[in-house]
């Protein structure tokens, strides 16, 4: 199997990231602009002052660098062993559209439980890989 297959989902990921990285802006802004807030309450990350639908964006883009850094490092590991085969390429893919879900929930109608399920599971798939790799499976 071609073990660079892995780039793709790891570029989803990342491509994610970037698209989240880019909504923050698109709400600071105009919320400043609108005079909701200063400028000043974003000189120290967010003041306390930052309304939930800005700062919520931000949120799921520190999601987005926490729990995924666990995931480019499985991926970077299979890939130097020479372990990726297609059941740790379809696991990957998975997470991929886990974490998808679950910023999609997060920045739109934010149901908690939706949310949490996504990233429970999301969670067994990155172990899923890590166990994968130890065992010497996929």
């Amino acid at each position: 199997m071609d073990q660079t297959l892995i780039f793709a989902p790891m570029g989803a990921l990342a491509l994610l990231t970037f698209l989240v990285l880019g909504l923050i802006p698109l709400r600071r802004i105009p919320a400043v602009m609108r005079g909701r807030l200063e400028r000043d309450d974003f000189a120290l990350g967010e003041s306390a002052k930052v309304p939930a639908d800005v700062s919520i964006v931000n949120r799921g883009y520190m999601n987005l660098l926490e729990a995924p850094l666990l995931f480019y490092v499985i991926c970077l590991m299979s890939l130097y062993a020479n372990r990726v085969g297609q059941p740790f390429l379809v696991t990957a893919w998975i997470y991929v559209g886990l974490r998808f879900g679950h910023s999609a929930v997060h920045l739109t109608y934010n149901n908690v439980l939706h949310r949490l399920t996504l990233f429970g599971v999301s969670n067994v798939a990155l172990m899923a890989l890590w166990v994968m790799f130890f065992a010497r499976v996929g």
